[in-house]
């Protein structure tokens, strides 16, 4: 016998139970996690293969590539690599090292300053200006091809390394400007306040304080340049006529047009010409997706 003193014993309810008698499970949540996890394994296996393929490629012979496209090399040519080198890829890349690592630099700190002058400084014009950039955004550059041409003949640098550079760096200051000054936007102003209050100039401010505050979205902006440097063709095949100045897009398409169909020695300078990036990408990339985010996300 169950006694009860004062209160009458009460129960606890019991969990709803399903008509089998147990207790339902939550797949919800789980089945939409493994989904995520099962859809971005198929995009790195998606972006990954054909970079391993490429490389792998390099290693086979012709007759290797045509037999049996999807094999691993039966015996892995490693010259192959050394002869790409020595067909013209070392040249090639030395161009596109200097045009982009000049365009990056300049790209990034010309949009870097402006930013800074159309979020911080009490400007005339600020509104206007920032139309203008976003006008020049919408500029596309394949239309622009002729006048580019007697423009940049008429300042004597046609056929010079300086006619990407200031390509490249003209069409895309605009898109940085935009991206750095809605990061900067997000940013506080106390701290440049504090540093004005200690003495520091307009100058000394933007160097020491702004740019390390603003530094994910730098690298964002960089990584980006880089990116559309390095890969650009139009302007490389239209501006650029001497076979010493090409960069590796153009170069590698005239390689593969003197090759007569070689394809292992143009598969490693394809493998050549995109291990730089890659590399420049797998350094930034913490700061490129937290800038990025950032910027394009306000």
């Amino acid at each position: 016998m169950t006694l009860t003193l004062g209160r009458t014993a009460r129960t606890a309810p019991e969990p709803a139970s399903s008509p089998t008698g147990r207790a339902p499970a939550r797949f919800g949540p789980v089945a939409v996690r493994v989904l995520a996890y099962g859809a971005l394994a198929a995009l790195a296996v998606a972006v990954i293969y054909p970079l391993c393929w490429m490389a792998l490629a390099g290693l086979k012979s012709n007759g290797e590539i045509f037999a049996d496209p999807w094999g691993l090399p039966a015996d892995p040519h490693w010259s192959t690599y050394a002869d790409a080198w020595n067909q013209g890829v070392l040249g090639y890349l030395v161009n596109s090292v200097l045009v982009t690592a000049t365009s990056v630099l300049a790209v990034v700190l010309i949009s870097a300053w402006a930013a800074y002058g159309l979020t911080r400084l009490d400007i005339p014009c600020s509104q206007p200006a920032l139309l203008l950039v976003l006008g020049a955004m919408m500029l596309s550059p394949t239309v622009a091809l002729v006048p580019l041409s007697q423009l940049l003949q008429a300042l004597g640098i046609y056929d010079t390394y300086w006619a990407l550079i200031v390509l490249y760096t003209a069409f895309k200051v605009p898109f940085t400007t935009f991206l750095i000054r809605a990061y900067l936007l997000g940013q506080p102003v106390e701290v440049e306040e504090a540093a004005y209050i200690d003495g520091a100039s307009r100058w000394q401010t933007f160097w020491r304080v702004v740019v390390p505050m603003a530094r994910p979205i730098l690298a964002s902006a960089a990584v980006l340049q880089a990116l559309f440097a390095w890969n650009e063709y139009a302007f490389a095949l239209v501006f650029i006529t001497d076979d010493r100045l090409k960069t590796l897009p153009v170069g590698l398409a005239d390689m593969a047009g003197r090759l007569n169909s070689n394809w292992p020695i143009l598969f490693a300078g394809l493998t050549i010409a995109a291990l730089p990036m890659i590399v420049v990408f797998l350094i930034g990339q913490r700061h490129f997706v937290r800038g990025l985010a950032a910027g394009i996300g306000k």
